[in-house]
């Protein structure tokens, strides 16, 4: 089960084999030529205000359908036909709409001949109910809590499982709605139906719901699709170039769009802290960072109020990390322009995209396609997947009645390798390329996305192999957490068809061991800086397939991870009980904040000892937004829940520290990306490096050095050494290639601006003396 192989474009008729009522036939995709008579049962919900006076349509209208076809993983190969309609009963709004039987593709709504179609999948359906409203901002009418709802007959609005109607007259532009949909009520079958929900469009393309971010009393907003098919396509500009940056030459920076510019000190006007917008105010600090991609904390539509839905221990916090995907089309709408909605921040976000690009920074976007905001089935939040297909949409245990199975540890598991959910994330991640012409993407647990419908693991999975060889999203950079809260730890083992890379998890545990001087960590250090050929080195693989890593948005802190032993998560009220306890963290002596300045100073070393390590590592590294500072979350290593200083950047901290610890950052990551030897694009050969060392099996030894050789023969040879021992070690170093001497650029122990010197100091002597807890770089020049 689950085995099922899919083009990338979808295959034919997979939603119609599902469903036993294929049988209403390849006539009831249009309708036959008889009347369609669905106006008499639309019915009104709410109070109306109108001042139009009733339009009349004529009596006959013939809509042109022909040649349009059916396509995707719900290809009928079905022709349109020529539809004739009666009058429909006049709406009290002041809308003049009529109602056809429409067609099934696309899924969502989309404009047609004739009207709006709307189409929605659900094969265990016995009802499905299509409700409309009027956005206030729209001038053709106002509404005051006014709806229109509109029975699809299964007879005629349904093709396989597409349900499906189209409607004209409605506008071209912020129209909402959204579905009641009917079924059996199994419980133990995996059902979850409730037609007094309306739910959310699963491909909706733009969300609405509340606002303003974190606004507690909009927590429970209605959540809605909206439509906009009257705006210009989006001016990429005429010089505009997307970014193609080689794998082997990106340097990442993990950050969150709300978090970044947040906060009072980013100098922003309060109408776009924490927005699409702000960012780009900011783009001038990560060029001169030195990065140039940006992996973006979740940005779909999310819940950041999921919390608060009930109260419990958690319901004072507020989803700042965005882990809670409610749509996997629209875009974050609370990201926009305060409180300018969904519309605006399609705009903006393209915005934002468009200028990163122009900077050459690529972009590149945290998917959450393993579960979504909808929880476990003790406090469900059904808002769409749920009440429109639980069965089909997520994992369920039909042995223990139907519960939802949680790979995810979030309450429930999206069912991604079935037919129907994996062309859904298909769709979504060519939509985000195409559409907002994002780079790459990694994707949370991404081992969720290796198991079967029934959630066991699976060798070849086939969402991982139609995502690796798909046509659209062939010069994407696809990067897996390569595992879940199941136990399926994939590290070095993720199905990859040679186009998957990893968030290497075994990377930053080897780092942060051997650097806080855990005994017998060398041998593994070592291989870690030299690529995890290990790991990687199988078929065609390369060392930019492991995404090297110290600090990510989950876990402490680079500042957190030299200040704290333990993690301290009282504010997330789970008791302290959440977050991981193997930190591999050392606090230099004194837990937490201390006056103490050889503690502060060996923490500062520590820092930097970290950061070059990543930065001189064969790989693709990748950093954490807020470490070039050292932003403390003063030992919370499980932050999601804080929209606060915990986690917005201190931009006052930066300009705090511009001259010291960024400094530092900045030049190191300026160092790797004009030194190629610092990152090939093939693992390490017999000539590439020597290692100065002869106690690989002494497990008491915390040195390693080696040099890294210019194979071009230009004697550009790097030598590298860290002392991780609580003492002062005398090292002997090897002569520079001939006609070159070494000049050094790098030495932690030193204060700043000597700790790192681009053009390098020079260095006659062959016996360095290198201070406990430090690092140093040698290089060959003339």
């Amino acid at each position: 089960m689950g085995s099922l192989c899919l083009p990338s474009h979808g295959v034919k008729s997979i939603v119609s084999t599902l469903s036993g009522n294929a049988s209403h036939g390849f006539n009831s995709l249009y309708g036959s030529r008889s009347p369609f008579e669905l106006g008499m049962g639309v019915r009104m919900c709410g109070s109306i205000i109108s001042s139009r006076s009733h339009g009349i349509f004529s009596k006959v209208r013939e809509i042109n359908l022909a040649n349009r076809l059916v396509g995707g993983v719900y290809n009928q190969g079905i022709e349109g036909s020529v539809l004739e309609e009666k009058d429909s009963e006049m709406l009290e709004i002041g809308l003049p709409l009529k109602y056809f039987v429409g067609r099934a593709h696309p899924l969502g709504a989309s404009i047609v001949d004739g009207g709006i179609n709307f189409a929605l999948f659900s094969q265990h359906a016995s009802s499905v109910i299509l409700c409309i409203s009027i956005s206030e901002r729209n001038g053709v009418v106002k509404l005051l809590k006014s709806r229109i709802e509109v029975p699809l007959d299964p007879q005629k609005n349904k093709t396989g499982d597409i349900w499906h109607i189209c409607v004209e007259g409605l506008p071209n532009s912020e129209v909402l709605y959204g579905y009641r949909v009917d079924g059996p009520r199994g419980w133990d079958q995996g059902h979850r139906f409730d037609i007094n929900t309306i739910l959310l469009d699963p491909y909706a393309k733009l969300v609405s719901g509340r606002k303003i971010f974190g606004d507690v009393e909009q927590r429970m907003s209605e959540i809605l699709g909206i439509y906009d098919f009257n705006s210009a396509p989006f001016d990429w500009g005429p010089n505009y170039k997307l970014p193609d940056i080689p794998e082997t030459d990106l340097v990442i920076y993990e950050m969150n769009v709300r978090s970044f510019t947040a906060d009072e000190s980013s100098g922003l006007d309060p109408e776009i802290r924490g927005s699409y917008l702000g960012v780009i105010s900011k783009i001038p600090h990560l060029l001169e960072l030195g990065v140039n991609a940006v992996e973006l904390l979740p940005v779909f539509e999310f819940d950041e109020l999921e919390f608060q839905r009930h109260p419990n221990p958690r319901d004072h916090l507020i989803n700042t990390w965005g882990y809670s995907t409610m749509n996997f089309f629209a875009p974050m709408s609370r990201y926009a322009t305060t409180g300018a909605g969904p519309l605006v921040a399609s705009k903006e976000f393209k915005e934002m995209v468009k200028a990163f690009h122009n900077a050459g920074i690529e972009v590149i976007l945290d998917v959450v396609y393993n579960h979504t905001n909808e929880a476990d089935d003790n406090h469900p939040y059904t808002t769409s997947f749920r009440g429109i297909d639980n069965k089909v949409y997520y994992m369920t245990d039909l042995q223990k009645n139907a519960q939802l199975l949680n790979y995810s540890g979030c309450g429930n598991t999206l069912n991604c390798n079935h037919p129907v959910v994996m062309e859904l994330i298909l769709d979504s991640l060519r939509h985000w390329v195409e559409e907002y012409h994002v780079n790459g993407f990694r994707f949370d647990l991404a081992s969720v996305l290796c198991r079967g419908t029934d959630g066991t693991a699976l060798d070849a999975p086939p969402i991982i192999k139609a995502i690796a060889k798909d046509a659209v999203l062939s010069k994407c950079k696809i990067i897996a957490e390569p595992w879940d809260c199941g136990g399926l730890y994939l590290v070095g083992r993720f199905p990859n068809w040679d186009r998957w890379a990893e968030w290497n998890g075994k990377y930053r545990d080897d780092i942060r061991r051997f650097i806080k001087g855990d005994t017998g960590m060398k041998g593994s250090f070592a291989t870690r800086v030299s690529g995890s050929a290990d790991l990687y080195q199988v078929n065609q693989r390369k060392p930019y397939h492991s995404v090297n890593f110290v600090i990510a948005h989950d876990g402490f802190t680079l500042y957190d991870l030299v200040s704290y032993n333990s993690k301290h998560n009282d504010a997330n009220g789970e008791n302290g009980n959440d977050g991981c306890n193997d930190n591999f963290s050392w606090n230099c002596g004194f837990e937490g904040e201390t006056d103490d300045i050889n503690i502060r100073n060996l923490r500062a070393r520590q820092m930097k000892n970290f950061h070059v390590a990543l930065m001189i590592s064969q790989g693709t590294p990748m950093m954490l937004m807020g470490d070039e500072y050292g932003h403390t979350r003063h030992g919370n290593n499980n932050s999601y829940g804080h929209d606060t200083s915990i986690n917005h950047f201190q931009w006052g901290e930066l300009e705090a520290k511009r001259d010291s610890l960024f400094r530092f950052f900045s030049g190191m990551i300026k160092f790797r990306r004009t030194h190629p030897i610092l990152r090939r694009d093939r693992f390490l050969k017999e000539n590439d490096v020597s290692w100065h060392e002869d106690s690989w099996d002494n497990p008491d030894s915390r040195f390693l050095a080696f040099t890294l050789h210019d194979g071009n023969n230009s004697g550009g040879d790097i030598y590298v050494a860290f002392n991780a021992h609580n003492y002062f070690t005398k090292i002997a170093v090897p002569s520079p290639p001939n006609g070159k001497r070494w000049h050094r650029v790098v030495d932690t122990n030193l204060e700043s601006p000597k700790d790192f010197v681009s053009e390098g100091e020079l260095f006659n002597g062959s016996v360095y003396d290198m201070a406990p807890y430090s690092s140093i770089i040698l290089e060959a020049k003339p």
